[in-house]
């Protein structure tokens, strides 16, 4: 074999090598608001955790938050930030919270525009209600349990993520939305728009950044690192800040390091709920 065929040989196999050392994971965040402005908040974000763990991230979302979740349960990712893996059959998947962001306790609500004659629950019987899709577990399951459990039928509208069910209640196409109070704030700032709201639950965490079970310790251990330390470094702060900007999102939002313990509350929730829900 000639010198040259040597090397070309010689270089595929350190390529490759490199490749098998360094293999690209997905992450799959839930879709909190549309394709864009769901890009513009985690691709900062994940470029910077890829760069100061040495594990590169690569984006993965769905046109839905359905569409990202179906990724996840198809094994098709790595990395995810969700709130759709806790019911008792998901918890067998083995995916593993390693953090979450620190911010204040998500409140699943019920709303109508400020200006709405809606004053109480009782009024939407019968009416369309939008919420973000069927996988949102404070913006859907939850503000929808209380309305079984109060007897109050409402016709459910998907809107595929939460700023089209906001969209179609000021366009009047519903008379109210399912969302959590986080994005019910962050809405009001970016949009000028006001809400009324009519029921607000009890607390729960934010979503939880977790692994799956194919991801090797030492890569996870990188990852969670870089998340963790993201807010003190000048760098990662400045990335931070400008993200949650481009959402409406406080800018003392940063990562924690969290466990499985800090989602009872979810668990909770799957005991009792309608079956429909879980």
């Amino acid at each position: 074999m000639s010198r040259f065929l040597l090397a070309c040989l010689a270089a595929f196999l350190t390529s490759a090598a490199v490749a098998e050392e360094a293999p690209t994971y997905r992450f799959s965040p839930v879709n909190q608001w549309d394709i864009n402005k769901t890009a513009a908040y985690w691709n900062p974000i994940i470029n910077y955790v890829s760069e100061k763990s040495g594990v590169k991230l690569q984006l993965k979302i769905g046109r839905t938050s359905a569409d990202t979740t179906s990724y996840v349960l198809a094994q098709e990712v790595e990395f995810v930030f969700s709130n759709h893996l806790f019911s008792p059959e998901r918890e067998k998947l083995g995916w593993k919270v390693f953090g979450r962001r620190q911010m204040p306790p998500l409140h699943a609500q019920i709303a109508v525009p400020a200006d709405s004659p809606i004053t109480k629950l009782e009024q939407l019987k019968d009416q369309e209600m939008a919420f973000a899709g069927p996988e949102a577990f404070i913006g859907y399951k939850v503000p929808y349990a209380h309305l079984l459990a109060k007897g109050i039928d409402v016709k459910v509208v998907f809107g595929g993520n939460q700023n089209a069910a906001f969209a179609q209640m000021f366009a009047g196409k519903v008379k109210a939305v399912g969302s959590n109070s986080q994005l019910i704030e962050g809405y009001e700032k970016r949009e000028n728009k006001a809400f009324r709201v009519l029921w607000s639950s009890d607390g729960y965490h934010d979503l939880a950044l977790m692994a799956s079970s194919k991801v090797p310790e030492k890569d996870l251990k990188a990852v969670a690192a870089a998340f963790h330390g993201m807010h003190l470094d000048p760098k990662g702060k400045d990335i931070l800040h400008q993200a949650s900007a481009a959402v409406g999102v406080s800018d003392d939002a940063y990562f924690i390091p969290a466990s499985t313990s800090d989602y009872a509350s979810y668990r909770k929730f799957y005991q009792s709920a309608p079956a429909t829900l879980r």
